[in-house]
């Protein structure tokens, strides 16, 4: 093979990688939709669901749920909470919504996107908080959904980190006034997984799953509205 085919084809390679790293947020995911959401008129009550796969299967497995106009998902698979914080504006934040429901870390915890603390975690989630309160955007923080191991990335053991992560959120959202969403305690089994009839691989609900995390929500909206009154 000549050497200028060679360099012709690293530059390929190189400049796919590069190109596919500049949006590493995926800030194009959303950005057609976001557009025509801002076009719409009468659309005040607008309720945003923030996360990454579990949030955006959710949309798969019960479709009726989000065929709501106003409950607006923008869950994308595999995100971990920095990339989440880098959209949070466009995709929360923008399309001025009534409130935003967090739920995030799980994919932090696998190292989906290198090495995190549960800290780091914590303080990336309590920034898209800060970023919605500063909008007037009313705050709804989820705990982290029980797993016992990661299929994709075995043997991490993250059953422990998800109970800390989610103490630090219920802490962070009793001080700062904001409503705790827990699904965490009613799905978890005895071994602090997931409830092997509420997924399907450990880590992601199946329809069973989500119409208890449906009911759980709704039930946090009715008494977030009731409190607001």
């Amino acid at each position: 093979m000549k050497l200028s085919t060679i360099i012709s084809i690293l530059y390929l390679l190189v400049y796919s990688n590069n190109t596919t790293a500049q949006d590493w947020p995926n800030l194009k995911r959303y950005a057609t939709e976001n557009e025509r959401l801002l076009k719409l008129e009468n659309m005040q009550d607008r309720i945003v669901f923030m996360g990454n796969s579990i949030t955006e299967g959710w949309k798969q497995a019960r479709p009726n749920f989000f065929a709501r106009s106003n409950y607006i998902n923008r869950g994308i698979s595999g995100q971990t909470t920095p990339q989440m914080l880098v959209r949070f504006r466009q995709d929360v934040v923008d399309i001025d919504p009534k409130a935003v429901v967090i739920l995030a870390g799980i994919n932090d915890i696998a190292g989906n996107t290198g090495p995190s603390t549960i800290e780091m975690i914590a303080d990336n989630i309590f920034s898209m908080a800060e970023i919605a309160s500063a909008h007037d955007i009313e705050v709804i923080l989820c705990s982290v959904l029980p797993a016992i191991d990661f299929p994709w990335s075995p043997g991490l053991k993250p059953a422990q980190k998800v109970v800390a992560l989610n103490l630090l959120l219920k802490e962070y959202a009793d001080k700062n006034n904001l409503t705790y969403v827990d699904y965490f305690s009613a799905m978890v089994d005895e071994h602090m997984g997931l409830q092997s009839d509420l997924g399907y691989d450990g880590i992601h609900p199946n329809e069973k799953g989500y119409s208890i995390m449906e009911f759980i929500i709704e039930d946090a909206f009715n008494s977030f509205n009731k409190v607001k009154e």
